[in-house]
């Protein structure tokens, strides 16, 4: 063994200082162990072994040596290992995802076996680097390959991914994912784990989805319901929606001229779905403080997450900006249509609002800087304003079953179905446009009607 980019020797902990800098380039480059007890020759190679006596709190000194003199901290893994017959301290250090890594308020990159303080451009450029990394993208501490749930890899996520994109998977599993960026060699990423993982939970705390539905419209004691949905982001994402489309109200409608009622949900569904995967894709996983929230009130229904809007993004451009706090994590939704691409996903939930034949108040929106809420309104008290019985004649019957077989009428096609003169079929369509039933359109001789 001789020193290298991943390799450092050390004396004895008098070294602090190099021991420090050590630290820092490590963090900043690929990571590295400091092996403490080695003296060294001047080529790198082990000259002597000499081993390494602790006495009372000095590894406890060492460990907040490291903690006061390291921004951002660092916490590299601290042990005894045996070389030569002696003991000798490993420091072992991962490099670091937020960079740069300054110790004693210097920056230092690892060249070959030495520890070079970066250059100003240096430290910006790394800042830049840093600043675009996100926390998803980061490998998950502690997770192993068989934490992946494979089964569902294999028989759920790649047969989706093949129907929805009509390409065949080549190759192994591990290869597919790892293309996805969801595996780094034999290293699993934060993201990963939230995607494909058996137990997200064991690494990622209150990476899961909490809903409650509540009797009124204020949180009391009189909950009717708390359920928590965890497994992989695909499940949790399914059993919410599922659930919150199970316990709102659809209502009905009977027009005189449909054979077939109208349903109503109260809520858009596709805004239901699209909100619910969006506060679990975009989600500050780095912090795990709270959950994503749902809670159905009588009157509305609310999405909370944590994290708040980005630098750049606020209610008022969400629907031209665009920006993806775990972009793997939306890559890979997006792959298999559990989320819109391109932005869509809030244009399609306006336009749903726009459309919903109740119109209902536009969602909500609020943000701080740690948090996001969005608040749909419910329609049902609009319901029972907008029912309305409309009276038609026999006449205007015949014309709108004529409508929804053929499309479309002209005033000569009616006057022929009903064996009326052109004045009366005209006289009849005139009160369906009154009545909101028709719509006129052409010009002239080209004159048409259409379903309202």
């Amino acid at each position: 063994m001789k020193e290298s980019q991943t390799v450092e020797f050390k004396k004895s902990l008098a070294e602090i200082n190099e021991i420090l800098e050590t630290i820092s380039a490590f963090s900043n480059t690929k990571g590295g162990k400091i092996l403490v007890g080695i003296e060294e020759n001047k080529d790198g190679t082990i000259k002597e072994v000499v081993g390494i006596t602790i006495k009372g709190k000095e590894i406890e000194n060492l460990t907040n040596e490291i903690k006061q003199n390291t921004d951002p901290v660092i916490f590299p893994s601290i042990e005894f290992v045996r070389m030569g017959g002696k003991e000798v301290l490993s420091v072992e250090v991962e490099e670091n995802q937020s960079k740069p890594v300054f110790a004693k308020g210097r920056a230092y990159k690892r060249v070959g076996r030495s520890s070079i303080k970066l250059s100003i451009d240096e430290i910006r450029n790394l800042t830049k680097e840093s600043v675009n990394y996100s926390f998803t993208d980061m490998i998950c501490k502690d997770a192993k390959m068989e934490d992946i749930d494979w089964d569902f890899v294999r028989k759920e996520f790649i047969p989706l991914y093949e129907s929805i994109s009509e390409r065949k998977v080549i190759g192994k599993p591990e290869e597919f994912l790892e293309s996805l960026q969801c595996l780094k060699g034999q290293k699993v990423t934060n993201a990963g784990i939230l995607l494909f993982g058996k137990t997200p939970l064991k690494f990622l705390m209150n990476a899961y989805i909490a809903a409650a539905r509540y009797k009124r419209e204020v949180e009391s004691t009189e909950r009717l319901d708390y359920k928590e949905f965890t497994g992989n982001l695909f499940q949790q994402i399914d059993a919410c929606d599922k659930y919150i489309k199970e316990n709102i109200v659809v209502m009905s409608r009977q027009h005189p001229y449909r054979v077939q009622r109208e349903d109503i949900p109260e809520y858009g569904l596709f805004s239901i779905r699209e909100l619910v995967t969006n506060a679990a894709c975009h989600r500050d996983y780095s912090e795990q403080g709270s959950k994503v929230i749902v809670k159905l009130f009588k009157d509305r229904l609310e999405i909370y997450n944590i994290g708040g809007f980005p630098k750049g993004i606020n209610s008022r451009n969400i629907l031209s900006k665009q920006y993806s706090r775990n972009p793997i994590v939306a890559n890979v939704l997006a792959k298999v249509r559990y989320i819109e691409e391109l932005g869509e996903g809030w244009n399609k939930i306006i336009d749903e609002h726009k459309k919903h034949p109740l119109h209902p108040q536009m969602p909500k929106i609020e943000a701080d800087k740690y948090s996001f809420l969005v608040t749909l309104y419910s329609t049902r008290d609009k319901f029972e304003e907008k029912k309305e019985v409309i009276t038609l004649t026999e006449r205007q019957k015949v014309i709108l079953q004529s409508l929804q077989k053929e499309g479309m009428i002209t005033t000569g096609s009616c006057a022929q179905l009903l064996h009326v003169s052109q004045d009366t079929a005209l006289r009849e369509l005139s009160k369906l446009q009154t009545l909101k039933q028709i719509k006129q359109k052409g010009v002239g001789k080209s004159i048409y009607y259409t379903a309202a």
